[in-house]
């Protein structure tokens, strides 16, 4: 018996995001699955606005920081529960899709602020325009 077959006798099947179970296809598995990100999207987004309304809990400083590890664990939700993106041979095509869509995404932002940076220091008003005493008029 070989280690593949060893592994699905015994349930050990890993390259399953947790709603893309293996066929059969079962409808309850699938809501119940659906419901559990469901229920953690919500978890996640109510707790990103519980820290970002003011909390005492946590020092002022470290809110951005909560607030993007809050925002990792989501993204992992929506990418494991709702668009089933997992490490098997079948996915390849949808997590190089996933990672050519961050790419354009961190372009279009990098490019973004590249330009607004050098629009704002090589576009500003010289200070001789900006002192009203000495235009002419």
């Amino acid at each position: 018996m070989s280690e593949e077959d060893n592994e699905l006798e015994w349930g050990m099947d890993h390259d399953h995001a947790p709603g893309d179970e293996p066929e059969p296809h079962n409808v309850g598995h699938s809501v119940r699955n659906y419901l559990i990100g469901l229920v953690l999207a919500g978890l996640l987004t109510a707790a990103s606005f519980w820290v970002a309304s003011g909390t005492s809990l946590l020092y002022v400083a470290g809110v951005p920081m909560a607030l993007a590890a809050l925002a990792i664990g989501q993204m992992g939700v929506h990418l494991a529960f709702f668009l089933h993106i997992t490490t098997g041979p079948d996915n390849t095509n949808n997590i190089l899709a996933l990672a050519f869509g961050v790419l354009i995404v961190a372009i279009v932002i990098a490019g973004s602020l590249w330009i607004m940076y050098h629009l704002n220091a090589n576009m500003a008003i010289p200070p001789t325009l900006m002192n009203l005493h000495t235009q002419p008029g």
